[in-house]
């Protein structure tokens, strides 16, 4: 497909809260239909689909796109790969979207669209991983002429996604041709017919990039220290066997909060860590501390800890948003409550692995409502390694040999975590 009949956005972060959306999607509907039949437009030919509006909202975990129509479009979809993108092809079309509203929001970094024959025209949305379609609708305008099409993308693990292609290849593509330069992917073969996949750790070294998280008196960047510590508990874990590592970053580079989870869930992790060596206002206290996630704090340090924690996209210039979706699915409820028993039993594991040579807080394990520890049916803690406020504390983290041997014990509880997981002990 050749990019000159196509139009593109250019990057952006941050966007207004739901509600506000919503109000935005629908009065641009009304506005745009309305200067639309009033311009009367010399490039909309007689009978030819218009497409006014376009509105995305959402994370790194949902986005939902709403475009309006002057009337009801006859839509088909595909799946592309390398990149994740899917294909959504209409009659031909006029398309008056405000450029600035297709700017990259949520899953989707790049939105192209137009001609692709003297027929069709094509929307091509690029995401930033593998995704499922929740659902795709074409539904008719309540109070405003004209039709919409509201597509709900929800991050998903690339096995989930090569399966889709897989499907989707084996129904269409013997007998349809996608036009050059847009042929149906192929489903990598180790990711939808392998076996049993491995035992999976997401490994999340916190902060990074323009977020250089908590600093010790002496200059000593949180980042800098999850990042090395983070590095070590991989290589340490890579000596076990039958587990799979991955990390959120390997680099000194910014993530969103959002991001770190759907990456884990892009995984399919069965165990998410996230590595932190924060500081508290009083320098006395050392030790690591192990936090799973909860909406009311076990202590009032460990909420303040949380929120800040929680704003560290806003060091980025990114809106935070303490609020928590609701839970509409009964099943994705009862999810969570085993995501959470399994959370609660790993973390115990870690504090008994540690406990036998390593300082630890008071009361070690704690809970608040850390959003990175959110994924729904990834099993997640927070450990903090220490204190960057306390001089000792800082003093270790800095030794290779203090942060190996850390790793080894917190390795050790992946071990058995793991081997109780898959034998069935834990259910």
């Amino acid at each position: 497909m050749s990019d000159t009949t196509m139009e593109r956005g250019s990057l952006s972060i941050g966007g207004p809260s739901e509600m506000s959306v919503i109000c935005r999607i629908f009065m641009a509907a009304v506005f745009g239909l309305l200067v639309f039949v009033q311009a009367g437009s010399a490039s909309h030919a007689a009978g030819e689909l218009a497409a006014l509006t376009y509105q995305a909202a959402g994370d790194e975990l949902r986005t939902r796109v709403v475009i309006n129509f002057d009337r009801e479009p006859d839509v088909s979809t595909m799946l592309l790969d390398q990149p994740h993108r899917l294909a959504i092809d209409i009659p031909k079309a006029v398309f008056a979207f405000d450029k600035k509203s297709v700017e990259p929001r949520g899953l989707i970094t790049d939105v192209r669209y137009g001609l692709i024959d003297d027929q069709r025209s094509r929307l091509i949305f690029t995401l930033k991983g593998p995704f499922v379609v929740e659902q795709l609708n074409v539904i008719k305008n309540d109070n405003s002429p004209g039709y919409r099409l509201v597509a709900d993308f929800v991050a998903a693990s690339d096995r989930a996604f090569a399966e889709a292609l897989k499907t989707q290849n084996a129904t269409t593509a013997s007998t349809n041709a996608a036009p050059k330069g847009d042929r149906l992917a192929v489903a990598a073969p180790d990711e939808a017919s392998k076996g049993p996949k491995p035992f999976t750790i997401v490994i999340d070294p916190g902060h990074g990039g323009i977020d250089s998280g908590a600093e010790s008196a002496s200059g000593i960047m949180e980042k800098n220290v999850t990042l090395m510590f983070a590095q070590q508990l991989r290589d340490e874990l890579a000596k076990l066997p039958g587990l799979r590592v991955e990390m959120t970053r390997s680099a000194d580079t910014f993530l969103r909060l959002t991001e770190r989870v759907r990456i884990a869930r892009q995984y399919e992790a069965n165990l998410f860590i996230s590595i932190h060596a924060d500081t508290i206002n009083r320098g006395s206290i050392r030790g690591a501390t192990v936090y799973t996630v909860s909406d009311k704090a076990s202590d009032a340090e460990s909420r303040a800890m949380a929120d800040r924690e929680n704003r560290s996209d806003a060091v980025a210039g990114i809106a935070y948003d303490n609020e928590t979706p609701e839970i509409a699915d009964i099943l994705m409820d009862l999810t969570r409550r085993e995501t959470h028993t399994f959370s609660l039993s790993f973390a115990k594991t870690v504090v008994k692995s540690l406990k036998k040579d390593v300082t630890m807080i008071n009361n070690p394990h704690r809970f608040a409502g850390f959003q990175v520890l959110r994924a729904p049916d990834v099993p997640s803690v927070l450990v903090e390694i220490g204190y960057l406020s306390n001089a000792e504390d800082e003093k270790l983290m800095l030794d290779p040999a203090w942060r190996t041997h850390v790793a080894e014990r917190l390795a050790s509880a992946v071990g058995e975590f793991a081997n109780m997981k898959t034998a069935g002990a834990l259910n």
